[in-house]
């Protein structure tokens, strides 16, 4: 997805007041859309209804498990789902949506990307129905919690290539795959950041680790190898890049191969344990979060040192950040004209944002090397990043009303 549609989605004054339910009554089902899910389909027999309770009437015709998505006009903000669709199985899945423009997918084996992506329309008029506080503090958990979900299913598949091609040694596809397969992990970095030494074994830096006397292993650690260091260059920290540091042997690829897709997994298992949620300060805390991780690492090309790579990482964090408050967004207007106000401007300098990244190219076409940007393009980002970074710091205050 384009990060201007992101900018469009976080535009929204209210997306949807979700309600999920496993069945519905026998005379709700005449009503009821059709969704025939296979292996690599999601054909959904309409491609509209009226605003209002919606019922989807899911057939699994697949040889796998899968699941059924209704995502925001963003393409990554779930706002429904219904998970473990078995092969066979018939369900009936229930959404309450508010008119606007969706997209419907299904996930085989509930990992990787949507497959079967439609654009599906909701007309009429939007509820006058005015909802309590603690309804909109659990929608908004219901679809953070359901993104997270969905980016560390899409990770994980795109983990596993890329650290196949870096142990094989084919380093041409391997420096191919790596931007792509940071992103779905740069959307949600401060939750993975909550999971202990998670984050250090899957991100961290080589000086990093070394300030903290941890092992270098991860993302960075592959990279090192793939954009490998000549005689001179320096690490980030203006150290000499080759002292204590050679390039990894095969058997050496191998293990940090297999412990960064062994990492990887442990996140995703952690995010879709029954177990495991969030709160409203995580959520909008997290927006903040990813603000400051473009702030203090993207802004000076000091993320992927050696690849390049960092506006890609940039647009990552900046989506996720979008997300995080489209989240929150309705129970922040539900504050007063404050609220509204606040939403507004931080809708106004987000969209700002996505143009200058927009400058430098896109995460489905790629960006530019880091390297070429001059010293006045950094300064007009960073400027950017500041003026959204202000109104996003109060987002959390107005959300929990302190």
């Amino acid at each position: 997805m384009t990060r201007r549609a992101l900018a469009a989605s976080v535009a929204v004054t209210a997306l949807t007041a979700l309600t999920l339910t496993g069945c519905v009554a026998k005379a709700d089902l005449a009503q009821a859309i059709g969704v025939d899910i296979t292996d690599d389909g999601c054909a959904v027999a309409v491609d509209t209804a009226p605003a209002g309770a919606v019922t989807f009437a899911l057939e699994n015709n697949g040889t796998e498990v899968n699941e059924f998505e209704i995502l925001a006009d963003d393409k990554l903000r779930i706002v429904g789902e219904k998970e473990n669709v078995t092969p066979g199985q018939q369900v009936d899945f229930t959404a309450q949506l508010e008119p606007g423009t969706y997209y419907t997918a299904c996930k085989f084996q509930q990992v990787g990307a949507p497959v079967g992506l439609a654009e599906f329309t909701v007309t009429g008029e939007a509820s006058t129905v005015s909802s309590g506080e603690q309804e909109l503090s659990d929608q908004a958990v219901t679809e953070y919690l359901a993104y997270v979900r969905s980016q560390t299913s899409e990770l994980l598949p795109l983990v596993q290539e890329f650290a196949d091609a870096y142990k094989a040694g084919d380093d041409e596809t391997a420096r191919s795959l790596f931007a792509a397969a940071r992103v779905p992990y740069e959307r949600i970095e401060p939750t993975a950041e909550a999971f202990g030494d998670l984050d250090p074994k899957i991100d961290f830096r080589e000086v990093d680790a070394v300030a903290d006397g941890l092992e270098w292993t991860g993302f960075h650690r592959t990279e090192k190898d793939l954009w490998a260091p000549q005689p001179g260059d320096l690490n980030s920290d203006g150290q000499d890049a080759l002292k204590g540091w050679a390039p990894s042997t095969p058997e050496e690829r191998t293990a940090y191969a297999e412990g960064l897709v062994a990492d990887v997994t442990e996140l995703h298992e952690l995010v879709t344990d029954e177990s495991f949620s969030v709160g409203l300060a995580d959520i909008s805390n997290g927006a903040i979060a990813l603000l400051d991780e473009v702030a203090s690492g993207k802004i000076t090309g000091e993320e992927d040192w050696w690849s390049g790579t960092d506006l890609s990482d940039f647009a990552a964090n900046v989506q996720g950040a979008g997300v995080a408050f489209g989240a929150v967004r309705p129970l922040a207007e539900s504050k007063g004209d404050e609220g509204t106000e606040l939403a507004a401007e931080i809708d106004e300098q987000f969209a700002a944002l996505e143009a200058e990244l927009a400058k430098y190219g896109s995460l489905e076409e790629g960006f530019v090397n880091y390297s070429e940007l001059t010293d006045a393009d950094k300064k007009a980002l960073s400027d950017q990043v500041n003026a959204l970074a202000e109104p996003l710091s109060q987002l959390t205050a107005t959300v929990l009303g302190v």
